[in-house]
């Protein structure tokens, strides 16, 4: 049996996000809580969803109490500020940060017995369905807006909880690639991988199947064509929209197969450096590509090869192997992703712990091959 869960309604294309004042007025939504981050603030793309709330008289409420690796203390601030309100829906504006807060507060608001927010972590039995939310992605990215996870930082035991609920799916997914366009290359770079490790290691997991394999190949294959030139030039918008699309459509495979063991080693990285997660997944996924091809994975390599737009006609298995993970490293050096942990601030004492962090993390169970707290040590020695 297989389980898909995706978006009530989803907009995607240049100007989409005009469509909050159709969605709100359907569902008869009177005020909007606004979760957002002060960057986007500060680089006045939140301005671009405020005009839509001004031009159609929809009253907000402004919520920028949002880090780039969201805690606990940002997702309690905001439950109260959300009673506060008198809000009776949700749009949240921003990379996974920002959307992931919103989730966790429109979890805790509907769901009140899990408000230390400790107690979602994991599979967590809620009961009600989050308040209504609008996701609107500033980074292809993520995915957050279409995925039934989200994560959380526990700042006391500096670990990154992955929140996994049905229930947090924002109502609403507005895809609009002008909200991206301000995206800085080092981000674009990030994200982007990010979503192509999404897409990778969804695609080999072993709950994979039919749909969600129809889902990654496809986004594999409009990364690998549009990544560098959205990085390269930000105003290049075909490769923007692309971008905003396959990322999308990496989520809509992960958040119902799930992922593996670089999602689990770079979940640590988050926590105890504050290292953007997508920097993390980017480093370590060719590292851990070749780990996984000793497992019943190898034969999909060749496919995922394929999608980065190599020539694999007549290609062994083996051949195949190589291709993929070097495809994969070709093009993250073409757009300057450290290739080293040492580079990213990483100490090398560290390791055991992020090792162990990383072995019970969630995302450990979805990898292909079966691990172990020293393999994974060695993992990141190799990577380091």
């Amino acid at each position: 049996m297989h389980r898909m869960i995706l978006n009530e309604t989803s907009y995607f294309g240049a100007g989409c996000r005009e469509s909050i004042a159709i969605e709100a007025k359907r569902r008869g939504f009177k005020k909007a809580f606004f979760v957002t981050d002060k960057d986007l603030i500060r680089f006045k793309v939140a301005d671009k969803v405020i005009e839509v709330f001004e031009k159609n008289d929809i009253p907000y409420e402004v919520y920028s109490d949002v880090k780039a690796n969201p805690t606990i203390a940002n997702v309690q601030n905001g439950v109260k500020a959300y009673q506060a309100s008198g809000a009776d829906f949700i749009v949240a504006l921003g990379g996974g940060s920002s959307i992931d807060t919103a989730k966790g507060i429109g979890i805790v608001v509907n769901n009140p017995d899990f408000a230390d927010v400790r107690s979602l972590e994991g599979v967590a039995d809620t009961k009600q369905k989050a308040v209504p939310t609008f996701a609107l992605p500033t980074t292809a990215g993520t995915a957050a807006e279409v995925t039934i996870n989200y994560v959380i930082i526990d700042e006391d035991a500096t670990k990154k909880m992955v929140c996994v609920d049905p229930n947090d799916i924002p109502a609403v997914a507005i895809v609009d690639p002008e909200l991206m366009y301000s995206m800085p290359k080092g981000l674009t770079a990030a994200t982007g991988m990010d979503a192509l490790t999404h897409a990778i290691e969804s695609y080999i997991t072993p709950g994979a199947w039919a749909m969600s394999d129809m889902f990654e190949l496809k986004a594999i294959e409009m990364i690998a064509a549009n990544l560098k030139a959205a990085v390269d030039n930000g105003n290049d918008t075909t490769a923007r929209e692309a971008m905003s699309q396959a990322q999308y459509i990496a989520g809509m495979g992960f958040s119902n197969v799930g992922l593996g063991i670089v999602h689990s080693m770079a979940h640590p990285l988050g926590a105890h450096y504050d290292t953007p997660h997508g920097v993390a997944n980017a480093l370590l996924l060719p590292y851990v590509m070749e780990y996984n091809a000793e497992s019943p994975a190898a034969p999909k390599y060749i496919h995922i090869a394929k999608a980065m737009g190599v020539n694999t006609e007549g290609m062994t298995e083996a051949e195949g192997v190589k291709a993929a993970i070097q495809a994969v490293r070709d093009l993250s050096v073409s757009i300057n992703i450290p290739q080293k942990l040492h580079e990213i601030g990483v100490r090398e004492e560290d390791l055991h712990q992020l090792a162990i962090d990383a072995f019970n993390d969630v995302c450990t169970g979805g990898n292909p091959r079966p691990t172990s707290i020293a393999e994974i040590e060695a993992l990141y020695h190799k990577a380091y």
